[in-house]
């Protein structure tokens, strides 16, 4: 059984990338599939400055890739 309580917790920590970098979360959201939370932002981002922001989350966090809108991390949960 998912513990969706502590995946809520997870992504309020991981919204705190808007502290970073201002307003830029496109897409936040629970994959099922892959059990990660996966976060896509507007923007796209250089890839030193993708690590450096990977240093920034409160949580694990690894690079992702690039999304339709912006650079994504993934979060395993």
């Amino acid at each position: 059984m998912t513990d969706f309580d502590s995946i809520w917790r997870t992504q309020d920590e991981i919204r705190t990338v808007n502290a970073v970098l201002g307003e830029c979360i496109w897409k936040l959201s629970f994959n099922e599939q892959r059990i990660a939370i996966e976060l896509e932002l507007t923007n796209y981002l250089e890839e030193e400055d993708a690590d450096m922001l990977v240093n920034q989350f409160p949580v694990p966090a690894d690079y992702d890739g690039i999304g339709s809108k912006g650079t994504k991390f993934v979060f395993y949960v």
